[in-house]
């Protein structure tokens, strides 16, 4: 997820080593249902896989026996799976300083290569209880936005100065700054091994590889890896590919995605997109949409301009899958939010536009299979958040800290949302 102000630079943009550990390569275990691709579907063993999913970031947090709640996780995923929500797009973990206003907390890699043992055993306990559930997790691993850390992070460490926050110093600032990521070798080294740290852990709760794990559908490089100016395209193109060949390097077993919005997250630019998506070392190709933090729709409009919301999203997915369509890739729709009515953050106020959109959304999945998925942005649950934004000690929900809580969030008492969802998924796996 990004900040609302993120779209608004767009056309400007577009003009202008661990315990636990092994690097040894997997054998490949196909008796695991691991999620596979051919002919431009998800496949688990001979059956085509397409689903509706949710976004939990704090999924391993939630896991972290320490800083977490395991009786609160259990109760997610019991209830996720009952809605037929099986798959989980989750970060492995922030990054940096804890005490950062809007940034995630508390933080696994707290220094290059140091690890907060506690959220790495939960990242373990979470795995074990997805696989225990027959779900499956999209592990993402960098995200060019603060909130976690990220591309600012690695900058910092490699001596690039203090990295503006865009909810204090600007967002152009901060685009300033985050450009350097994908020109600097160094920051980008050190992201490498914290991908090869990640991917090559062994699971201290199933003493196995993470690689032989088939509650993990993907890794995923990052939350919307960006460039952020056109002279940093090419090197955007070349990191992500070289991060992918890493991860495949180590891990035979899983499917590797970018976590990319499509072309806004490509300079506006679709060929590079497309480009990105169509390497070998890529699996299939991602796509992010939000109506409203786009201007597609405003504050006093949530409600009333839902066509336009429809509109413009069938524009936005319709251009990404004709010039994709020939890749014999899936397309997942994998983050995509849409506000209460009123701009409300209470759990279980009226939610007549987002019902309408994500049925809409969803049915794409169902009906024509320009997406093969779609990942909601995002689970809630059973928070109840204590502030507007968020502050140590409050509920994680499925905004992060340095957005509006419970806004984007479902929750268990959004009722009308949650039943739709339900029946979305059955048909959807009817179908099929």
């Amino acid at each position: 997820m990004k900040s609302i102000l993120s779209f608004l630079i767009v056309p400007l943009i577009g003009l202008s080593l661990i315990a636990g550990c092994s690097g040894a390569k997997a054998d490949a275990a196909p008796e695991r249902n691991f999620v596979t691709v051919r002919d431009g579907e998800f496949y688990i063993g001979d059956s085509v896989y397409r689903f509706v999913g949710a976004n939990f970031w704090y999924g391993a947090l939630l896991a972290s026996e320490k800083y977490g709640d395991r009786e609160r996780l259990a109760r997610e995923l019991d209830t996720l799976k009952a809605l037929g929500v099986d798959n989980l797009r989750i970060l492995v973990g922030g990054d940096g300083d804890e005490g950062v206003t809007s940034h995630i907390e508390p933080v696994l890699q707290t220094a290059p290569g140091v690890y907060n043992d506690t959220l790495l055993q939960g990242l373990d306990y979470l795995i074990a209880e997805l696989e225990k559930r027959d779900m499956k997790a999209v592990l993402y691993l960098n995200n060019s936005w603060e909130w976690s850390g990220g591309y600012s992070t690695y900058l910092e460490w490699t001596g690039h100065g203090r990295a503006p926050l865009p909810n204090v110093d600007g967002y152009m600032p901060f685009v300033n700054y985050v450009k350097q990521f994908v020109l600097s070798d160094s920051a980008k080294q050190l992201a490498l091994n914290h991908v090869r740290n990640i991917v090559g852990r062994t699971n201290t709760v199933t003493g196995e590889p993470y690689s032989q794990s088939p509650a993990i559908m993907s890794w995923q490089i990052a939350n919307e890896p960006r460039a952020f100016s056109n002279e940093g395209k090419r090197a955007l193109s070349d990191w992500l590919r070289e991060t992918a060949r890493t991860i495949k390097e180590i891990d035979t077993n899983h499917l590797v995605s970018t976590g990319s919005e499509g072309k806004y997250g490509c300079q506006v630019d679709l060929d590079l997109w497309r480009e990105i998506h169509s390497y070998p070392e890529i699996d299939y190709a991602n796509i992010h949409i939000w109506p409203y933090n786009w201007q597609w729709i405003g504050k006093e409009t949530v409600t009333e301009n839902i066509d336009t919301a429809i509109n413009e999203t069938n524009k936005y997915i319709d251009e990404h899958y004709e010039i994709f369509k020939s890749a014999g890739k899936p397309i997942v729709l994998e983050e995509f939010g849409y506000p209460r009515d009123n701009m409300e953050i209470a759990p279980g106020s009226p939610t007549t536009g987002r019902d309408r959109y994500y049925e809409h959304v969803f049915s794409i999945i169902r009906d024509s299979g320009k997406i093969n998925g779609a990942n909601f942005w995002g689970w809630g649950g059973y928070a109840e958040p204590a502030h507007r934004t968020w502050e140590r000690g409050d509920d994680y929900s499925g905004d992060p800290a340095q957005e509006d809580q419970g806004l984007n969030s479902v929750f268990l008492k959004d009722k009308t949302t949650v039943e739709m969802i339900k029946r979305i998924n059955k048909e959807i796996k009817n179908r099929k």
